[in-house]
């Protein structure tokens, strides 16, 4: 018996029910593991065969006779090498979140999740039934458990294996990010490791799939719980970690371990990642974007330039009567420096015709937030036609701290295909902004220094309607995302009517958030599956 095993890391970006362009990725990654790294065994994420979440296609049989074709042509495609991979079984009337061993051309051993999570962005609960204990499967005399994703953050099931002998256990993510995740998914591990006093490798699926972002951060960690090897984030890679065996202890030899990212680089390539994915796995041509001048708008104008590219990217600024001429300089300046296509239209045609058809039913009203309204809807109607006709998404451009308390106009600003900061409060923008110029400067510097305003009467600005937002956020992120109470946010310091004020906007706002275009998840709660609140209500 060989003293040494190699294990490949196949951090994979799948495709949501792509099941046959995932398994031949699975097979050609089996096969470059097997022939060009020498790897013993590979090891895929958490159900990528169907990309993670599958949600309703779960619900549909087709999937699961597809599937086991998949299984088949990766157990008889992948002679050689031990394949793990993650899939969906259904077995009668029960489906199982599954993880499959398949070696020379059968199917080794297979085992089910016990643990589903059913809270934050997850409801596995509403299609799985929950798996029994597991047993452990050989590999050159070495016993190895599998613990998919969850199994991993209760002690039980690592346990259950280390009890049937086993000296490694590998566990499957799909595992979204959010802010330090991955110093929490380590945390976790160590925790396991000091229980059991043996190795984990940690693979985790990477890619953008709707709001979620997977980052893959795969990593390793010995049986003393130091971390001997950790993947880049967000890329694609398979990355092989050797095992020697001791004793009979298996030792892992310590490897490449990439440092965490800085917060702010770190969410930038998120939303990049998240913007890139979107586009190219729903088949646009590219992306049309408002641009104001403004700071939200030309960071989300930087993000789509690094995420698809230049040539595929249009930014179109829409001067009304209120707009300040340096808006306009300032949106031409983003787009020449970044290269990309720039269009100047003028809403002030569009909007007075829409104001002498309405002149009749708005006989004896007041000028008030219709006509600021009016002037958001004429964007949107512009930036959607331009949509239709060219085939590219419009990327909107409103921040989690509009759409919380509702500083934003449905079918107007809101209009478009995917928000893409629509989790990123103010505050955290410009953090962002000031990321990105440190690389090379796209954003003016007078866009980050203006106050911010959405130029739809005489003299606006946002904190004409809006707390501070240096105020504003912190409440925000105590009210929607720790769920705290009017009294302990006042307790922490804020003046009541101010938190009053603020918590009366959110709650009144949900009938527009729920309308609102999906977006990238980068916090522990974002507005979307994070967050169900009803709209109609009484609390």
């Amino acid at each position: 018996m060989e003293n040494k095993i190699r294990i490949a890391m196949a951090q994979k970006n799948f495709l949501v029910g792509d099941i046959e362009g995932n398994r031949d990725k699975i097979i050609a990654s089996s096969i470059n593991a097997r022939d060009i790294l020498k790897a013993d065994i590979v090891v895929f994420p958490e159900l990528a065969l169907t990309g993670y979440p599958p949600e309703d296609l779960l619900l549909r049989s087709e999937l699961f006779m597809r599937v086991e074709s998949a299984l088949s042509m990766i157990k008889k495609g992948t002679i050689g090498i031990d394949v793990i991979t993650g899939h969906p079984r259904k077995s009668e009337n029960s489906i199982f979140n599954s993880a499959t061993v398949t070696r020379d051309g059968e199917i080794l051993y297979t085992c089910d999740k016990e643990y589903l999570p059913n809270y934050s962005i997850f409801d596995e609960m509403r299609y799985f039934k929950p798996g029994e204990k597991k047993n452990i499967f050989k590999f050159k005399g070495v016993s190895i458990g599998i613990a998919i994703c969850e199994d991993a953050w209760f002690p039980g099931p690592v346990i259950n294996a280390r009890e049937k002998g086993a000296q490694l256990i590998i566990t499957i993510n799909a595992s979204p990010f959010n802010v330090n995740k991955n110093a929490e998914r380590i945390s976790v591990l160590r925790k396991r490791i000091a229980e059991n006093r043996i190795p984990m490798v940690y693979v985790n699926m990477v890619g953008g799939q709707d709001e979620l972002i997977f980052d893959g951060n795969s990593f390793a960690i010995d049986e003393n719980g130091n971390l001997v090897q950790c993947s880049p984030p967000y890329i694609e890679g398979i990355f092989p970690i050797d095992f020697v065996i001791q004793n009979s202890i298996l030792k892992p030899i310590p490897g490449e371990i990439v440092p965490p990212l800085l917060e702010e680089k770190s969410i930038y390539e998120a939303l990049v990642l998240g913007v890139k994915d979107y586009i190219n796995k729903n088949n646009f041509n590219g992306a049309v974007i408002g641009i104001s001048g403004g700071i939200d708008s030309a960071l989300t104008l930087a993000i789509a330039v690094d995420a698809i590219g230049k040539a595929r990217v249009q930014a179109v600024s829409m001067p009304s009567r209120y707009t300040a001429d340096i808006s306009i300089e300032d949106a031409r300046t983003e787009a020449e420096i970044l290269g990309v296509e720039f269009t100047l239209i003028s809403i002030e045609e569009t909007f007075k015709a829409f104001i002498n058809s309405l002149a009749h039913e708005f006989k004896n009203f007041k000028t008030d937030t219709t006509e600021e309204n009016l002037q958001a809807r004429c964007r949107g109607v512009i930036l959607m036609a331009i949509s239709n006709k060219k085939g590219k998404i419009v990327l909107t451009t409103g921040n989690k701290s509009e759409m919380a308390v509702g500083y934003a106009t449905l079918y107007g600003d809101m209009a478009g295909g995917f928000s893409v900061i629509k989790d990123v409060p103010k505050t955290l923008v410009y953090r962002l902004a000031k990321y990105r110029n440190s690389i090379s400067p796209v954003i003016p510097e007078r866009v980050i220094k203006r106050p911010p305003s959405a130029e739809l009467a005489p003299g606006q600005k946002d904190d004409d309607s809006l707390p501070p937002y240096e105020i504003l956020d912190p409440i925000l992120e105590m009210y929607i995302e720790e769920d705290k109470c009017i009294r302990e946010i006042v307790k922490a310091g804020y003046d009541r009517n101010v938190v009053e004020k603020v918590v009366r906007m959110i709650l009144r706002n949900e009938y527009k958030r729920r309308q609102s275009p999906p977006g990238v998840r980068i916090t522990r709660r974002a507005f979307g599956k994070d967050r169900r609140y009803p709209i109609t209500s009484g609390f």
